[in-house]
C-alpha cells in the first residue's frame, strides 16, 4: 500500500507536464523558444522531475505527441471502417491519410515541435514513422497495379508533413477542408493507377 502514493504522484505529475507542454507549445510563436523551466513552472514540478520522466525535451515532445496520436494508431490497428485493418485498401489508403492530416492540423504546434527538435529526429528516422510507412505500403500492396508500394507510401507521407502542412494553412492560409480535399484529389489520382475490382458474378 505505501508504494501507491509515488506511483500515484508520478503519473499525475506526468499527466501535468504533458498537459503543461501542450499549451505552452500551442501559445508559443515558435516550438523553440519553449524551454524546459517553463514546462516545468506551468506543471507545478522540478526540472528534475522532468528530466527524469523524459530524458531531455526531445523524449518530452516524443512522448507528448504519442500521447495524443494514440487513439489514431488504435483505430487503425483494431478499428473499424474507415481505419481499421479489414476496410478495403481503395477506402483505407485515403482514410490513413486524412487522419494524419486531420491530426497535423489539430497538433500544428506539436508535430512542428517534434520536427524542429533536430536532426536526429528527422521524421524518417522514427519508429512511428516507419510504422506508417509500413502500415500505407501494406495496404497499397493490396491493390493490384500500384507500381513501387514502398517509394508511393513516402511519397504520399510526404504530402502530411508537418512543415508543408503548416505553410499551407498557416502562411499560405488553406482552409481544413480545401486542405482535405486537395489531398484526396491527388490520393485519388496515385490510386488510379490500380484498376478497380472486377464486379462480383452471382
Amino acid at each position: 500500500m505505501p508504494e501507491r502514493k509515488p506511483r500515484a504522484d508520478a503519473a499525475r505529475n506526468r499527466e501535468a507536464v504533458l498537459a503543461a507542454a501542450d499549451r505552452l507549445f500551442a501559445e508559443s510563436d515558435s516550438p523553440e523558444q519553449v524551454t524546459m523551466a517553463q514546462i516545468a513552472a506551468a506543471a507545478g514540478v522540478g526540472k528534475g522531475t522532468l528530466f527524469r520522466g523524459f530524458g531531455d525535451r526531445t523524449g518530452l515532445i516524443c512522448a507528448l505527441y504519442e500521447a495524443r496520436l494514440e487513439p489514431i494508431r488504435k483505430a487503425v490497428t483494431d478499428g473499424p471502417h474507415p481505419l481499421g485493418p479489414d476496410t478495403p485498401p481503395r477506402e483505407r489508403v485515403p482514410a490513413l491519410l486524412d487522419a494524419l492530416l486531420r491530426f497535423k492540423l489539430d497538433h500544428r504546434h506539436l508535430s512542428l515541435a517534434l520536427e524542429e527538435a533536430g536532426a536526429g529526429n528527422s521524421p524518417y528516422r522514427t519508429p512511428r514513422y516507419d510504422w506508417w510507412h509500413a502500415t500505407l505500403r501494406d495496404t497499397l500492396d493490396r491493390l493490384p497495379g500500384i507500381p513501387g508500394s514502398d517509394f508511393t507510401a513516402h511519397a504520399l507521407l510526404a504530402a502530411v508533413r508537418a512543415d508543408l502542412v503548416d505553410h499551407l494553412a498557416g502562411r499560405m492560409n488553406l482552409s481544413r477542408e480545401h486542405l482535405r480535399a486537395e489531398l484526396a484529389a491527388f490520393t485519388a489520382r496515385i490510386l488510379s493507377a490500380a484498376p478497380p475490382p472486377a464486379p462480383s458474378h452471382p
